[in-house]
């Protein structure tokens, strides 16, 4: 990787919808070029897809809360199982397996408090294998690059 493709890669992580003519002009390539690498890293998977960002409180979602789950069994089975379980939670943007003292850490979006303690009961308290849950709020987000 060189540093037009580095260039054209954070110009297009900071606005997807950059027309190739305006792309071309701030990695200093021609349209052609810049349009052939742009498909390269596209067929090379380095980039996979373009997305909105949404403004997830104009959809009415004002609580969000990252979860600490520990399953009390560590098997292959229980774990597809927890992950077969979760992925069906709308609630649930992200799940990531981990390591250390728990196995996921899950980016939970709700409505409001009350929405988030129905999704903690009624979800993770309701599977078997979950062993432990601890929710971290979050209060605000000074830098948030995910799209």
């Amino acid at each position: 990787m060189d540093a037009i493709s580095e260039k054209i890669l954070q110009e297009l992580s900071r606005d997807g919808r950059i027309s190739n003519l305006e792309l071309a002009d701030r990695v200093g390539l021609s349209p052609s070029a810049c349009l052939r690498r742009v498909q390269d890293l596209e067929r090379r998977g380095i980039i996979n897809g373009y997305r909105a960002v949404l403004d997830r409180t104009q959809l009415g979602v004002g609580f969000v809360a990252y979860v600490g789950v520990g399953l009390s069994d560590h098997s292959k089975a229980s774990q597809e199982a927890f992950e077969k379980s979760i992925s069906r939670s709308p609630e649930v943007r992200e799940c990531h397996n981990i390591t250390g003292t728990i196995e996921y850490l899950l980016r939970v979006e709700c409505a409001d408090l009350a929405a988030y303690k129905i999704f903690h009961t009624d979800v993770l308290g309701a599977l078997e294998a979950v062993h432990s849950i601890t929710s971290y709020v979050v209060m605000g987000s000074p830098k948030d690059e995910r799209a």
